[in-house]
Parts: C-alpha cells; structure tokens; sequence
C-alpha cells in the first residue's frame, strides 16, 4: 500500500474474515462485490518445469474465471507456460497462497491482468494476505508496475 501512497495513486483498503480456502469468494460474499470485480494473483512457471532455474510472471484475473495458460504463455512470449508451485510462488513474492499481491512482491515479476479490469471503474486484489484487499482503478496498476492488460481467460 506504501507503494501506492508514494505513487499518488487513488485506492482504499477492505478486510474481512480471510477464510482457509476459495478465497476471491470469500471476499466477494464478505464485501457484498460481484466476483467479477474481485481479481486473484497467481504465479507462473515460464519454464514449463524445464532447467533447474524458474522464470516465474504473475497473472491477475477475476476469482470467478479459470486462467488461460496457453493465453498467458502468448502473453509473456514463451510457448508453454505451468501453474508455479506454491512454495515457488511464496518465496518469490513474499506473500502465502491465497494472500498474494500482485504489489510489494519480493522479487518484482513481470505481471499480465486480464483485460476485463477495465471494463470497471475499480476493481479489488489482495493486499498481501488474506482478508486484506485493495480497491483501486485497473488503469492505474501500469503507474507502480511493469503491467500488461491482456485476455487471460480460459474459453
């Protein structure tokens, strides 16, 4: 949230019950929100398990779609991309399963949102845990991180 404070970008702050699983609903039901406004971080593998070492990106979309692989590979220019595992996805950006953010991460990542972000005037994330999530305008995401709008959606 400093991030965006230095930033001068408009936002606001919501927390809630975090729940232990399927928390984009958990979120949606506790701030009354349509699940297409509440948007999930996820980490990917770039190397498709390939190499010792990971190329890891970050995608954002709703809670209430299934992520693309095959659209976010194209997305980041490599041709096969694999959901990363959670303990790749937690040492590399800081933040646990289900609380990532696609802010403050540790290792700053190249990062995709579904474009459907713009289609409203704000759209909600995790604020780096669970329960935790940040209100703001998707246009103004490109302002404090290297970010795409792109489609990410699985058909």
């Amino acid at each position: 949230m400093k991030i965006l404070e230095d930033a001068g970008v408009a936002h606001s702050v919501s927390t809630f019950e975090g729940g232990t699983d399927h928390f984009g609903d958990t979120a949606a039901e506790a701030l009354g929100i349509d699940p297409d406004r509440i948007f999930k971080t996820l980490v990917i593998d770039l190397t498709a398990g390939k190499g010792p070492k990971r190329e890891l990106a970050v995608c954002v979309l709703p809670v209430s779609h299934q992520l693309s692989l095959k659209k976010a590979a194209a997305a980041f220019g490599v041709s096969k991309a694999t959901m990363a595992q959670p303990a790749d996805a937690s040492k590399s950006s800081g933040y646990i399963p289900g609380g990532i953010s696609p802010l403050g991460q540790k290792h700053v990542l190249p990062t995709a949102m579904d474009e459907t972000a713009l289609l409203f005037d704000t759209v909600f994330f995790s604020g780096g845990k669970r329960g935790l999530d940040i209100e703001m305008n998707a246009e103004d995401l490109p302002k404090v991180l290297d970010l795409q709008f792109v489609d990410l959606e699985a058909e």
